[in-house]
């Protein structure tokens, strides 16, 4: 129990979400960022969208998206590259996604892999995926019936 609900109060959303989420910083390159406890619902589609060919902007972006407004123009200012800018969002991305145990030198590894996009994937998966793994699923039903309920052949009673 919460402590507005204790005191009879409704809770905030701001509250709740500091409390479900939390709301932990890092600095990366001379900047303190909240550590992102989801995902943005557009970033994954922004995120994904990006390639070598990518405007700065669009990388600008996913950085707001993800970090807020001002970070990307921070960290270029303070001399952050191409692969740590790379590696930076990864991260980010990782982290919402769930894993609060991924360091950057995982997020990196992610970013030089041959198939960035699917090891992002493999390494993020499916959150509903990862949960599903540890509930038990049971055994396998039985059959119901011996014949066939979709066989358009009529049994013979002879």
């Amino acid at each position: 129990m919460t402590a507005a609900a204790r005191a009879g109060k409704a809770q905030s959303w701001e509250a709740f979400k500091a409390e479900a989420f939390g709301t932990r910083t890092e600095v990366i390159e001379g900047v303190e960022i909240p550590v992102p406890a989801d995902i943005p619902l557009n970033f994954t589609a922004k995120f994904s969208s990006l390639s070598e060919e990518s405007e700065i902007d669009d990388f600008a972006d996913a950085v707001t998206l993800l970090y807020g407004e001002g970070v990307f123009e921070q960290w270029v200012n303070n001399g952050l590259g191409q692969m740590g800018l790379l590696t930076v969002l990864m991260w980010g991305y990782m982290q919402g996604s769930g894993q609060k145990d991924v360091e950057f030198g995982d997020a990196y590894r992610v970013v030089m892999s041959d198939d960035p996009g699917k090891a992002a994937a493999a390494a993020v998966g499916n959150r509903a995926a990862r949960r599903s793994q540890s509930k038990g699923t049971g055994g396998r039903s039985s059959r119901t019936s011996a014949a066939s309920t979709g066989s358009p052949r009529a049994r013979s009673r002879t």
